[in-house]
């Protein structure tokens, strides 16, 4: 492009007049970012290995007393309501209209950190002999440094019946650390990772370091996190299924065919047994032979019959005159 010398002064007088500036105002929070993703993400872990089995099904209220003046204690509180319904608690907003109560306490919530540097740390120069063109102090010269920040929550969970008082389950202690690690070697950094970093990131861009790369680690088995995406069946849906169930159960079955009915007439008859038989004139079964018939019993011949003899019966006496001889007649 060439502009003529006669327009040349016409141009730089729009360039200047045209010339700007912008600025852009940032502010940051009394809470770091990370700060709040520790803590949090210490809380998600925390809750998240609670299993409320003892009292799915049932109306249970949340006493969060304990958790007065704990950090971020308001989100605890939602983790909870929350991990409660997903595990089946019927969850009510007043302690009278609960069958049971479930107690939360936290024994830690906080954040520290620490630094490690391996290199020339600042030195300050004494400034009693000041030589003119040398600095009054020697900035840091590390070859490798690391800053790593960690947040604990230390949570226990106990839950009882409100109206006999006594104890029907406990969680015990439960402490789980979060941590966010950045590491400058020979000045290229930061490289960012931990819990709350999925992978390994340098200057916020996600790469991967196979020896730096931390291990992915998953939630226990049954138990729904309250970090993951779940859907939950509404109890208009349940009654729709129970619903088609008894319309299948009362619908008329089809016809059997003839072999599939003598099978399951056949398979319905019991075994035929060895039933005892019992002859007329007989109220009381006769029991089927064992399998060893029992011995005879010894009889003894039947004692002969005595001999009876005929009585002699007197014959008739004959009339006198008559000279037939008198005999014995046995009686038939």
């Amino acid at each position: 492009m060439f502009v003529k010398r006669s327009s040349l002064p016409l141009v730089l007088i729009c360039c200047v007049t045209l010339a700007g500036c912008g600025t852009t105002k940032w502010t940051d929070t009394r809470r770091t970012a990370t700060e709040q993703l520790l803590i949090s993400d210490a809380m998600d872990r925390a809750v998240s290995k609670l299993d409320f089995c003892s009292v799915a099904g049932k109306s249970v209220y949340l006493d969060s007393t304990a958790l007065s003046g704990v950090t971020d204690a308001a989100y605890l509180v939602s983790l909870m309501r929350q991990h409660m319904l997903a595990s089946g608690c019927i969850v009510k907003e007043t302690r009278e209209a609960a069958d049971y109560v479930v107690e939360i306490r936290a024994g830690a919530v906080g954040t520290d950190r620490r630094d490690v540097m391996v290199g020339m740390p600042a030195t300050q120069i004494t400034g009693m002999l000041p030589v003119p063109g040398i600095p009054a102090s020697i900035p840091d010269m590390p070859l490798a440094q690391r800053t790593e920040q960690r947040a604990v929550a230390k949570i226990a969970v106990f839950a009882y019946n409100r109206t006999t008082g006594r104890p029907v389950w406990q969680s015990g202690t439960i402490p789980v650390e979060s941590k966010a690690k950045n590491i400058w070697v020979l000045g290229a950094g930061p490289f960012e990772r931990g819990t709350i970093f999925q992978g390994t990131k340098f200057v916020g861009s996600k790469i991967k370091i196979p020896l730096i790369t931390p291990g992915e680690t998953g939630h226990k088995q049954g138990l729904v996190s309250v970090a993951d995406e779940a859907y939950f069946t509404e109890p208009d849906k349940e009654s729709a299924g129970e619903a088609l169930l008894a319309k299948k159960a009362n619908e008329p079955k089809a016809p059997e065919s003839p072999a599939k009915a003598e099978t399951k007439v056949a398979a319905k008859k019991p075994p035929a047994a060895s039933a005892a038989v019992v002859p007329a004139a007989h109220t009381a079964p006769v029991k089927p032979p064992t399998s060893k018939p029992p011995p005879p019993a010894a009889t003894k011949p039947p004692a002969p019959a005595p001999k009876v003899l005929p009585k002699p019966v007197a014959a008739a006496t004959p009339s006198r005159g008559s000279k037939e001889p008198r005999r014995l007649v046995p009686s038939p």
